[in-house]
């Protein structure tokens, strides 16, 4: 079920970029709902691996669902694009994740350059299988959402929300692929090394799962990286809209109409009498 969540948003986010038809608005809304639903669907597992992020993302996609679809009803401008920028970064993402040798071909790429960086650090590892990897009787798989694709995905997404100039998408490209890509390969070799290691086992209470070791894998992986993740992200983000201009006005117009249909919905919750 969750798998097909995230296929019916590819899906319709791709049939949202044919141009000139009545039903696009419908198609994004199917697309950020699928989204939304796939979020939710995968709660069980965050919370059995204590990651925390994304269950505050799950939480916050209520909110923002509500907006983004009276939105797209009346067919804002500001929504559209938001919609196409998910449409980008889906029709980067899905020869990837739906082309099953492309994608193998990518996660060896990852492998092999972890494995690299993982004995130029001191920390050689062997193969169980082609994508695990272990040291010290600890092992790690690496799958797709361990390549920084889906990343890549979606802030070259970001980048085509606005129209832009050829000099403009070469530098866009230049700023998001090599600097996720590179810095993905030092996440990978951070979290193996300190899980395989067992650089941080505290608070097992906290950060344990029952799974022996766990707690270096979370503190690293879990609150580090994430953390990390996301500051890299705003950073290239902030580069995007120095080479793009135009996305920061964009950026501002949907906080504006966030702000204000957040506002409004508040209101009327406080308003409304008591049944």
């Amino acid at each position: 079920m969750i798998e097909y969540l995230v296929l019916i948003s590819c899906i319709a986010f791709l049939a949202f970029l044919i141009p000139n038809t009545t039903f696009r608005k419908y198609f994004a809304i199917v697309g950020w709902v699928s989204i939304a639903g796939y979020l939710f669907s995968e709660l069980p597992y965050y919370f059995s691996i204590n990651n925390f992020m994304y269950p505050i993302i799950a939480l916050l996609s209520i909110p923002f669902l509500y907006v983004t679809i009276r939105a797209l009803l009346r067919e804002d401008r500001r929504i559209l694009q938001l919609s196409m920028a998910a449409a980008v970064a889906f029709l980067i993402y899905a020869p990837f994740a739906y082309i099953t040798p492309l994608g193998d071909w990518l996660i060896a790429a990852v492998v092999a350059q972890t494995s690299w960086m993982l004995s130029l650090a001191g920390y050689p590892v062997s193969h169980v299988s082609w994508n695990i990897l272990t040291r010290n009787g600890f092992q790690t798989e690496i799958i797709l959402a361990c390549t920084g694709i889906q990343s890549i995905a979606i802030m070259l997404g970001v980048a085509g929300a606005v129209k832009t100039t050829l000099r403009q998408k070469v530098l866009a490209f230049l700023l998001v692929f090599p600097t996720i890509y590179i810095l993905n390969i030092f996440r990978n070799t951070f979290v193996i090394s300190a899980y395989t290691g067992q650089w941080f086992p505290y608070l097992p209470e906290i950060a344990g799962n029952g799974e022996f070791g766990y707690e270096s894998f979370f503190w690293a992986h879990n609150v580090m990286c994430e953390l990390g993740a996301l500051l890299l992200l705003v950073a290239i983000a902030y580069g995007l809209f120095i080479i793009i201009p135009g996305l920061g006005a964009f950026a501002d117009d949907l906080f504006k109409l966030y702000r204000e249909e957040l506002t409004v919905l508040v209101r009327r919750v406080k308003d409304e009498p008591p049944r």
